[in-house]
């Protein structure tokens, strides 16, 4: 958790709800996008400064699934020392900015020695980052408790789990059976009933992402998943689908052939939203190019036994959302309340309303009315006494996100998406676009080099392996 703020901390946050360094680097991320890019749907120097993501962590699994990104011989690759990742936070650091979003990834990363794990959630978060490990999950069935650990020991509040029917080795033969998309839908509900249980038995907050790679074989049960989610949108507020790109040790021929508006037609029919991928373009914003990371962030609102509906927080074709939203985003792009407790959060919200009180005043109870309407149906009365009557209204971000293979990468539209590239890697102290590791070989190259350094610093070796990052 995050010490208490001081009280020179409060009188700072109150009069500053967006921090200098959030306020700079989203400045500076935004010119450096091309005039095309810089449109209201741009979320990246708006509201977000990128991601980024740790490699050699844990540089093996115990999956063996059809679409991997790994090479083929990770699993004899020994895993970075836990002071070489510790530098590569260090590197991201300063891209990322306060509450910035760290994955802590490459291969099954709960491999590693929990006591090494809960090192690193609590040296990333050391330096204002928000630590994400991914995961496929089966670490925290097979072993009980080890969420709940991390959690009280670590610090972790955010988690992304894979579930889907690309994968290979999950414990339980159900599962290793399944065929569709829907099968699985009862691991999801294990999975998310395991997320609710560790909330409640800590007393902790966790916020649970899940992705999913999409092929030509399962982008059918996208619709299903999609509904899905939307059921359980308590547990996973967050779902990332992930067309599979032919790169690493992925099965020849597996990769490719997903089209993206394929893709959101198919999210689309899962929330129940006439107009396919156009009117979710209508919906959604971009992060960084448009062709990488797409993104439609709403609410769900269900009633007890009733059907879940989603409703956009940002419609392009509704005045009311556009001015509200934007004009929330040109005064307060860059905040962020994920760090804050409970006390801290109240005074961010207050400094909001001092900062720009017209604004509030003259935005809020509109806003608000507006909303209602729609859990009304139209009218706001009846979406007061719906919400008085046991419906939940619940966050959700769906999210899409586009890697490329060599051929796309070298040519001039894949160069274009590399150079409004988001989500960065520190390979020996040198930050570099994900597509790049994982499309032209530096992810080879580096655990070639991971190898040996290891190797040297074996007994009989002749040197010390170095820290990386810095």
């Amino acid at each position: 958790m995050q010490p208490r703020p001081t009280l020179p901390r409060f009188r700072d946050l109150l009069r500053h709800p967006v921090g200098e360094e959030a306020r700079r680097l989203l400045a500076e991320n935004w010119a450096s996008l091309s005039t095309s890019m810089q449109v209201p749907q741009q979320m990246f120097g708006r509201q977000g400064n990128g991601c980024g993501a740790t490699i050699g962590a844990m540089p093996r699994c115990d999956f063996a699934c059809r679409g991997c990104y790994l090479n083929a011989d990770a699993n004899r690759v020994p895993a970075e020392p836990v002071e070489a990742i510790k530098a590569q936070i260090r590197r991201l650091r300063p891209m990322l900015g306060h509450a910035g979003n760290l994955q802590l990834t490459d291969g099954e990363v709960t491999l590693r020695p929990v006591e090494e794990l809960i090192e690193l959630l609590r040296y990333a978060q050391s330096l204002d980052l928000i630590p994400m490990v991914m995961t496929h999950g089966d670490s925290f069935r097979r072993r009980p408790g080890l969420l709940e650990r991390l959690m009280v020991e670590g610090g972790l509040v955010e988690v992304s789990i894979h579930v889907d029917t690309t994968q290979r080795g999950r414990q339980g033969e159900r599962w290793r059976a399944a065929r569709t998309e829907g099968d699985l839908n009862d691991l999801r509900e294990e999975l998310a009933t395991m997320i609710r249980d560790a909330r409640r038995t800590t007393g902790l907050p966790l916020r649970a992402a899940t992705t999913m790679t999409v092929t030509r074989d399962n982008i059918t049960g996208v619709a299903d998943v999609v509904q899905w989610v939307a059921r359980h949108s308590d547990a996973f507020r967050l779902i990332s689908f992930q067309p599979i790109a032919q790169v690493g040790r992925t099965e020849d021929g597996y990769g490719g052939g997903v089209d993206v508006d394929a893709l959101w037609d198919e999210v689309a029919s899962g929330l129940g939203i006439i107009g396919g991928a156009a009117r979710m373009r209508e919906l959604g914003v971009w992060f960084g190019h448009e062709s990488c990371n797409r993104m439609v962030n709403g609410v769900v609102v269900q009633r007890s036994g009733g059907p879940a509906r989603f409703y956009a927080l940002r419609d392009t074709t509704d005045s009311m959302d556009v001015r509200v939203v934007d004009g929330f985003f040109r005064r307060f792009g860059g905040i962020s309340f994920r760090l804050d407790d409970k006390r801290a959060r109240r005074m961010r919200a207050a400094a909001v309303m001092l900062a720009a009180p017209g604004f509030v005043l003259r935005s809020l109870p509109p806003y608000a009315a507006h909303w209602l309407r729609r859990v009304g149906e139209g009218r706001a009365l009846r979406g007061i006494w719906r919400i008085a009557t046991g419906t939940t209204a619940t966050p959700i971000v769906l999210v899409s996100h586009h890697f490329m293979n060599r051929d796309e990468l070298e040519t001039p539209h894949g160069q274009e998406r590399l150079a409004h590239c988001v989500f960065h890697v520190s390979v020996d102290g040198e930050l570099m676009s994900m597509c790049e590791v994982n499309a032209l070989g530096v992810r080879e190259q580096y655990y070639a080099s991971l190898a040996l350094r290891s190797n040297v610093d074996a007994p009989g070796g002749h040197g010390q392996s170095h820290a990386g990052g810095d």
